[in-house]
Protein backbone atom coordinates (compact mmCIF):
# COMPACT_ATOMS: atom_id res chain seq x y z
CA UNK A 1 0.00 0.00 0.00
CA UNK A 2 3.06 2.55 0.71
CA UNK A 3 4.95 1.60 -2.33
CA UNK A 4 1.40 2.75 -4.22
CA UNK A 5 0.59 5.63 -2.85
CA UNK A 6 4.27 6.79 -2.82
CA UNK A 7 4.62 6.52 -6.80
CA UNK A 8 1.94 8.57 -7.46
CA UNK A 9 2.76 11.31 -4.91
CA UNK A 10 6.47 11.49 -6.28
CA UNK A 11 5.28 11.59 -9.93
CA UNK A 12 3.04 14.82 -8.64
CA UNK A 13 6.01 16.30 -7.25
CA UNK A 14 8.32 16.42 -9.53
CA UNK A 15 5.56 17.96 -12.29
CA UNK A 16 4.98 20.72 -9.76
CA UNK A 17 8.59 21.08 -8.10
CA UNK A 18 10.61 21.28 -11.57
CA UNK A 19 9.13 24.18 -12.67
CA UNK A 20 11.06 25.95 -9.84
CA UNK A 21 13.87 22.81 -9.17
CA UNK A 22 16.23 24.24 -11.44
CA UNK A 23 16.76 27.91 -10.90
CA UNK A 24 19.59 26.98 -9.11
CA UNK A 25 22.00 29.29 -7.28
CA UNK A 26 23.35 32.45 -10.36
CA UNK A 27 27.18 33.48 -9.81
CA UNK A 28 27.53 37.07 -9.14
CA UNK A 29 31.04 38.94 -9.63
CA UNK A 30 32.07 38.19 -6.46
CA UNK A 31 33.57 41.33 -4.66
CA UNK A 32 36.80 39.44 -3.02
CA UNK A 33 38.39 38.36 -5.89
CA UNK A 34 41.39 40.63 -7.47
CA UNK A 35 39.20 41.33 -10.74
CA UNK A 36 36.12 41.85 -9.38
CA UNK A 37 36.40 45.60 -10.47
CA UNK A 38 36.97 44.29 -14.20
CA UNK A 39 34.61 42.08 -14.92
CA UNK A 40 31.35 43.07 -17.00
CA UNK A 41 28.09 41.29 -17.36
CA UNK A 42 28.44 38.77 -20.74
CA UNK A 43 25.90 39.40 -22.78
CA UNK A 44 27.30 36.32 -25.03
CA UNK A 45 25.68 33.06 -25.84
CA UNK A 46 27.55 31.63 -23.06
CA UNK A 47 26.07 33.59 -20.36
CA UNK A 48 24.18 31.10 -18.92
CA UNK A 49 27.36 29.42 -17.85
CA UNK A 50 29.93 32.45 -17.87
CA UNK A 51 28.00 35.26 -16.20
CA UNK A 52 30.91 37.80 -15.82
CA UNK A 53 33.84 38.05 -17.68
CA UNK A 54 37.07 40.25 -19.09
CA UNK A 55 39.28 39.71 -22.02
CA UNK A 56 42.29 41.72 -23.26
CA UNK A 57 43.81 40.93 -26.39
CA UNK A 58 46.22 38.04 -26.50
CA UNK A 59 47.96 35.76 -28.39
CA UNK A 60 47.77 32.66 -26.44
CA UNK A 61 50.25 30.55 -28.77
CA UNK A 62 53.27 32.74 -27.49
CA UNK A 63 52.62 31.04 -23.90
CA UNK A 64 54.29 27.91 -23.56
CA UNK A 65 54.49 27.15 -19.85
CA UNK A 66 52.10 27.80 -17.43
CA UNK A 67 52.20 28.02 -13.30
CA UNK A 68 49.28 26.84 -11.43
CA UNK A 69 48.41 28.58 -7.86
CA UNK A 70 46.79 26.47 -5.63
CA UNK A 71 43.29 26.73 -5.64
CA UNK A 72 41.56 29.24 -3.11
CA UNK A 73 38.42 28.41 -1.28
CA UNK A 74 36.23 31.96 -1.31
CA UNK A 75 35.32 33.39 2.14
CA UNK A 76 33.94 36.44 0.87
CA UNK A 77 30.37 37.25 2.40
CA UNK A 78 29.18 36.60 -1.07
CA UNK A 79 30.19 33.29 -1.97
CA UNK A 80 27.09 30.44 -2.68
CA UNK A 81 28.00 27.45 -0.61
CA UNK A 82 24.80 27.59 1.14
CA UNK A 83 25.01 25.27 4.07
CA UNK A 84 27.83 23.07 2.58
CA UNK A 85 30.37 21.45 5.10
CA UNK A 86 33.78 22.61 5.34
CA UNK A 87 34.99 19.26 4.50
CA UNK A 88 33.21 19.02 1.14
CA UNK A 89 34.49 22.82 0.16
CA UNK A 90 37.92 21.33 0.87
CA UNK A 91 37.36 18.00 -1.20
CA UNK A 92 36.01 20.41 -4.27
CA UNK A 93 39.17 22.40 -3.31
CA UNK A 94 41.07 19.35 -3.88
CA UNK A 95 39.35 17.99 -7.07
CA UNK A 96 39.45 21.40 -8.68
CA UNK A 97 43.30 21.38 -8.24
CA UNK A 98 43.64 17.86 -9.62
CA UNK A 99 41.40 18.26 -12.26
CA UNK A 100 42.85 21.80 -13.91
CA UNK A 101 46.23 21.14 -12.98
CA UNK A 102 46.23 17.01 -15.73
CA UNK A 103 44.33 19.33 -18.09
CA UNK A 104 46.72 22.48 -18.43
CA UNK A 105 49.39 20.34 -18.35
CA UNK A 106 47.85 18.74 -21.83
CA UNK A 107 48.47 22.00 -23.03
CA UNK A 108 51.62 23.96 -20.98
CA UNK A 109 54.57 23.37 -19.85
CA UNK A 110 54.23 23.11 -16.20
CA UNK A 111 56.36 25.64 -14.49
CA UNK A 112 57.35 26.17 -10.56
CA UNK A 113 57.95 30.15 -11.42
CA UNK A 114 56.50 32.87 -13.17
CA UNK A 115 58.74 34.16 -16.23
CA UNK A 116 58.92 34.84 -19.89
CA UNK A 117 56.08 32.99 -21.85
CA UNK A 118 54.28 31.73 -18.62
CA UNK A 119 51.24 32.02 -17.37
CA UNK A 120 49.95 32.43 -14.33
CA UNK A 121 46.70 31.12 -13.00
CA UNK A 122 44.08 32.02 -10.45
CA UNK A 123 41.14 29.57 -9.70
CA UNK A 124 38.99 30.76 -6.81
CA UNK A 125 35.99 28.07 -5.92
CA UNK A 126 33.30 30.13 -4.89
CA UNK A 127 30.23 27.73 -4.18
CA UNK A 128 28.76 24.66 -4.91
CA UNK A 129 25.73 22.61 -4.78
CA UNK A 130 24.98 19.51 -4.03
CA UNK A 131 22.57 16.85 -5.67
CA UNK A 132 19.54 16.69 -3.87
CA UNK A 133 19.60 13.24 -2.59
CA UNK A 134 17.23 11.03 -3.33
CA UNK A 135 14.88 13.52 -4.97
CA UNK A 136 17.95 14.27 -7.43
CA UNK A 137 18.13 10.59 -8.67
CA UNK A 138 14.65 10.11 -9.03
CA UNK A 139 13.80 12.55 -11.50
CA UNK A 140 15.66 10.47 -13.28
CA UNK A 141 12.93 7.84 -13.84
CA UNK A 142 10.09 9.65 -12.86
CA UNK A 143 7.78 10.52 -16.13
CA UNK A 144 8.02 13.97 -15.47
CA UNK A 145 11.51 14.96 -14.47
CA UNK A 146 12.89 12.62 -17.32
CA UNK A 147 11.09 15.26 -19.53
CA UNK A 148 12.20 18.54 -17.82
CA UNK A 149 16.12 17.14 -17.65
CA UNK A 150 15.47 15.89 -21.55
CA UNK A 151 14.55 19.56 -22.10
CA UNK A 152 16.95 21.40 -19.99
CA UNK A 153 20.18 18.60 -21.93
CA UNK A 154 18.87 20.09 -25.39
CA UNK A 155 19.03 23.30 -23.90
CA UNK A 156 22.23 23.31 -21.99
CA UNK A 157 20.18 24.20 -18.71
CA UNK A 158 20.57 22.33 -15.22
CA UNK A 159 19.17 19.22 -14.54
CA UNK A 160 16.38 18.69 -11.92
CA UNK A 161 17.55 19.06 -8.26
CA UNK A 162 21.04 18.41 -9.85
CA UNK A 163 24.60 20.09 -7.88
CA UNK A 164 26.57 22.57 -9.64
CA UNK A 165 29.64 24.56 -9.18
CA UNK A 166 30.82 28.04 -9.19
CA UNK A 167 34.18 29.32 -9.38
CA UNK A 168 36.82 32.55 -10.61
CA UNK A 169 39.08 32.14 -13.05
CA UNK A 170 42.08 34.81 -13.43
CA UNK A 171 44.80 34.52 -15.36
CA UNK A 172 47.89 36.87 -15.88
CA UNK A 173 51.48 36.99 -17.40
CA UNK A 174 53.81 35.51 -15.70
CA UNK A 175 56.28 38.25 -16.52
CA UNK A 176 54.79 41.37 -16.15
CA UNK A 177 51.46 40.49 -13.79
CA UNK A 178 49.07 41.60 -16.16
CA UNK A 179 45.66 40.23 -16.23
CA UNK A 180 44.91 39.00 -19.85
CA UNK A 181 41.63 37.20 -18.69
CA UNK A 182 39.14 36.41 -16.05
CA UNK A 183 35.82 35.06 -15.52
CA UNK A 184 33.12 33.88 -13.32
CA UNK A 185 31.69 29.91 -14.21
CA UNK A 186 28.94 27.73 -13.07
CA UNK A 187 29.24 24.24 -14.95
CA UNK A 188 27.54 21.40 -14.26
CA UNK A 189 26.59 17.89 -15.91
CA UNK A 190 24.52 17.50 -18.84
CA UNK A 191 20.69 17.05 -17.48
CA UNK A 192 20.59 13.68 -18.70
CA UNK A 193 23.67 12.58 -17.18
CA UNK A 194 22.77 10.05 -14.88
CA UNK A 195 25.77 8.78 -13.18
CA UNK A 196 26.37 12.44 -12.16
CA UNK A 197 23.19 12.28 -10.12
CA UNK A 198 24.61 9.67 -7.58
CA UNK A 199 26.54 11.10 -4.82
CA UNK A 200 26.21 15.08 -3.37
CA UNK A 201 28.97 15.94 -5.06
CA UNK A 202 29.44 14.08 -8.04
CA UNK A 203 27.34 16.85 -10.74
CA UNK A 204 29.94 19.55 -8.90
CA UNK A 205 32.78 17.12 -9.90
CA UNK A 206 31.56 16.66 -13.35
CA UNK A 207 30.97 20.20 -13.49
CA UNK A 208 34.69 21.01 -12.46
CA UNK A 209 35.63 18.42 -15.51
CA UNK A 210 33.66 20.87 -17.96
CA UNK A 211 35.35 24.12 -16.25
CA UNK A 212 39.18 22.68 -16.78
CA UNK A 213 38.44 21.63 -20.48
CA UNK A 214 36.26 24.72 -21.12
CA UNK A 215 39.30 27.00 -20.11
CA UNK A 216 42.21 24.82 -21.49
CA UNK A 217 40.02 25.31 -25.01
CA UNK A 218 40.12 29.14 -24.48
CA UNK A 219 44.11 29.25 -24.08
CA UNK A 220 44.59 27.33 -27.74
Amino acid sequence: MFKKNVVPLLFTAAAVLTLTACAGVQPVAYTGISSASQLTQNRGDDSRKVPYKYTAPVVWSRYTQVVLDPVVVYQGSDNQFGDMKPADRAALADYMNKTFSEKLAARFTVAKQPGPNTLRIKLTLTGAEKTTMLVGQVMHFDLAGNLYNGVQSIRGGQGAFSGSVSYAVEVYDGANGQLLKAYVSKQYPNAMNLPAAFGSLSAAETGLDKGADALVAQLR
